[in-house]
């Protein structure tokens, strides 16, 4: 998280970013919609594009000012901040560590679950600024971070992301390549070293993505059960995602899920769309293909099996010698044949 300085801008290190996310992204076989998405976000409200120059607020109606804040109820300022960098390696930096931290994240927790602790993470990082701002200037007579700073950047939230990830982990790290230090403590290191050697950061920000991180996870640990949050996710992305089902059911004629011969769950849309098909025996339970009348393990016809018998031969009462029961002996007699073993 940068102060406000101005902006200045060239095109370089953009391409270091693109190599990176692709290389990343072609190796994993499943891709984080959430991460790529946070990525592309605030790379997109950098560049600003077309017509997006014209949508999005300029830095300097967002940024991050906690005096604006609390007088005029600016909420922008609180969440849009984030999304916004000063200039190109500040944008690439921070994108490069939520790559490598939201990958993990985000493959560990689902993607549910790691879109709705980002904005908690975003929530509660920017508040704790405010909060420390104004007990500063109230309680020890220091309103800089109060009436002076006016902050931009994601690096509140990759803090907090830093210390969940790190949490539960019992090994050691390298913080920039040099430092080796525990994994647990690695977000107090990068800390240190931010401030010693990178000037114009917020340390009540950085500190602040700390903060958060440790209390999402106390908060967690309690309240996991009544996390609004997901479930809100969910259905959101349920009905953002509907057009495409629709569209899908329609005209692609996909299959659900399957293992073994059996589709699992829903239905099929058409069987002269789906030459994989197939209907399962009741009487020896071997899935065979729709086009065919006979069962190929025991000879069973389609349709022919009466329900009431099989539940007589499902329950525990059932004869063994009843002549509609196949014994384990029987089925794997008729196996034997039908593979010709």
């Amino acid at each position: 998280m940068y102060r406000s300085r101005g902006r200045s801008r060239n095109r370089g290190m953009l391409y270091v970013l693109a190599f990176h996310v692709a290389s990343e992204f072609c190796q994993l076989d499943r891709k984080p919609p959430v991460t790529a998405g946070l990525i592309a976000a605030n790379t997109l409200v950098y560049l600003r594009p077309g017509v997006l120059d014209d949508l999005l607020p300029s830095l300097d109606e967002v940024c991050f000012h906690p005096y604006l804040v609390l007088k005029n109820k600016d909420l922008k300022r609180l969440f849009l901040s984030a999304f916004y960098h000063l200039d190109e390696s500040h944008l690439v930096y921070n994108m490069l560590s939520l790559l490598w931290k939201g990958i993990q994240l985000e493959r560990m927790m689902g993607s549910t679950e790691f879109a709705s602790m980002v904005a908690v993470l975003l929530g509660l990082s920017h508040g704790i600024v405010v909060v420390t701002a104004k007990v500063l200037a109230t309680f020890f007579d220091y309103p800089y971070p109060l009436t002076s700073e006016c902050a931009v950047g994601f690096s509140a939230v990759l803090f907090a992301l830093e210390v969940v990830l790190n949490s539960s982990s019992p090994n050691l790290t390298n913080v920039y390549g040099g430092v080796v230090v525990p994994a647990r403590y690695a977000s107090w290191a990068e800390l240190l070293l931010i401030q010693t050697f990178v000037p114009g950061v917020s340390v009540i920000g950085h500190l602040s993505g700390i903060f958060a991180g440790i209390l999402y996870l106390r908060f967690r640990r309690f309240f996991s059960r009544s996390n609004p949050l997901p479930p809100i996710i969910r259905k959101l992305t349920w009905i953002i995602g509907w057009p495409l089902r629709f569209f899908q059911g329609q005209f692609i004629g996909y299959r659900r899920p399957t293992f073994g011969h059996g589709t699992v769950g829903g239905r099929v849309p058409g069987a002269a769309r789906n030459v994989n098909a197939v209907w399962r025996c009741p009487r020896c339970t071997f899935d065979n293909n729709i086009y065919l009348d006979t069962c190929e393990m025991c000879g069973t016809r389609h349709g022919d099996v009466d329900f009431s018998v099989l539940a007589r031969r499902f329950s525990p009462s059932a004869p063994a010698g009843s002549s509609d029961y196949l014994s384990l002996e029987e089925l794997r007699r008729l196996r034997l044949e039908r593979f010709n073993v």
